[in-house]
């Protein structure tokens, strides 16, 4: 009888740090972002091409994923309303609001181990907010559509822990328009590149 205690007891002790360890659908990571904006536009009258640009930003994101199959996911990147500042030719003529919601669908390639690639694409919805160009003359369109796609990798570095790399290319573009008559005037391509690093806990 005391042997089959020990016994028992001894399969408790080892089962313990693997129960501890379990890994549910759910993933949740924190990141400091990079990002930088393409700054292509379109010419216009005394407006040359590319001209106008959208200032570098480094921003949070929090970013929840759920995993349908070990190969297969979700994730839907979250953050703050982040204004920027916007020049023409080098020149500040004022400042503007987004948040970028985006959701995008992941294919992982090494599922389980201790380093996991994957790729994924999916759709960004941006919101534009708080325009304040050239004295309130122009505006901006309020929303863009476009599409996103992101290669990473996660790094587990513990029981549920996980450090993350990513890089994102995300399609945002607005019409800049004259602000009493809602003329279009050109069209900014903001399309940044997102450079993220990242913890992550799995649950």
């Amino acid at each position: 009888m005391k042997k089959l205690t020990s016994l028992t007891l001894l399969a408790a002790a080892l089962a313990a740090p693997s129960l501890c360890a379990e890994e549910g659908p759910w993933m949740v990571r924190l990141r400091a972002v990079a990002l930088q904006p393409a700054n292509k536009s379109d010419a216009a009258p005394g407006i040359p091409a590319d001209a106008i640009h959208v200032s570098n930003k480094t921003i949070p994101d929090l970013d929840f994923s759920y995993f349908f199959t070990p190969n297969f996911s979700a994730e839907l990147v979250l953050t703050v309303p982040q204004e920027h500042d916007v020049t023409l030719s080098g020149t500040k003529i004022g400042t503007f609001k987004h948040l970028p919601p985006t959701l995008t669908a992941q294919w992982r390639f090494l599922p389980g181990g201790t380093v996991n690639p994957y790729v994924g694409a999916g759709l960004n919805l941006t919101l534009i907010s708080d325009v304040k160009l050239a004295s309130g003359a122009l505006d901006l369109d309020k929303t863009s559509v476009g599409l996103a796609a992101q290669a990473g990798v996660d790094f587990k570095v513990a029981p549920n822990w996980y450090l993350n790399l990513d890089v994102k290319y995300v399609q945002i573009k607005s019409d800049v328009k004259v602000a009493a008559t809602g003329a279009k005037v050109t069209t900014v391509k903001v399309d940044p590149m997102l450079y993220g690093l990242g913890i992550g806990y799995r649950f």
